[in-house]
């Protein structure tokens, strides 16, 4: 699964989580919303739960739920807690350094990629689980 569905799984996720308050889900019922592969599911709930963002319940009647309100739960969390560290694209960007342009051009991308991400985090910090939830209220008007 890519950086980007990874991220945007889950939110689902976890907005699937604030539609059903109050219960344990187990993994299977979380893949059925996002319709992908329970593995997958339970590898993002993982790095959720290790980032204290989801609790988990064994057992029988276990599963997942919120480990917070979805007030406190902003986009950024969830992007930080599923997303591996930005590459920025230049990992494997190796100009030749002997020419002018290419001694100098990761430095100033690299710089750019820095500001860009920052601003981008920032504006996931802006937006809880719970902005989420509440535009996703008029769809969803009943608890499963």
């Amino acid at each position: 699964m890519t950086g980007n569905t990874r991220f945007a799984a889950s939110v689902h996720m976890l907005a699937y989580l604030a539609y059903r308050q109050g219960a344990a889900v187990p993994s299977a019922e979380i893949a059925s919303s996002v319709d992908t592969n329970p593995v997958v599911i339970r590898r993002l709930l993982s790095a959720l739960v290790k980032a204290h963002l989801v609790t988990a319940t064994k057992g029988v009647t276990g599963g997942f739920s919120l480990a917070s309100t979805p007030e406190n739960i902003s986009l950024r969390d969830i992007y930080r807690a599923v997303e591996e560290r930005p590459h920025r694209g230049l990992d494997h960007f190796v100009p030749n350094h002997k020419c002018p342009v290419g001694a100098k051009i990761g430095t100033i991308l690299h710089g750019i990629y820095v500001k860009a991400q920052a601003s981008m985090e920032a504006e996931l910090a802006r937006v809880t689980l719970a902005d989420i939830h509440q535009q996703l209220r008029p769809v969803c008007t009943g608890k499963h």
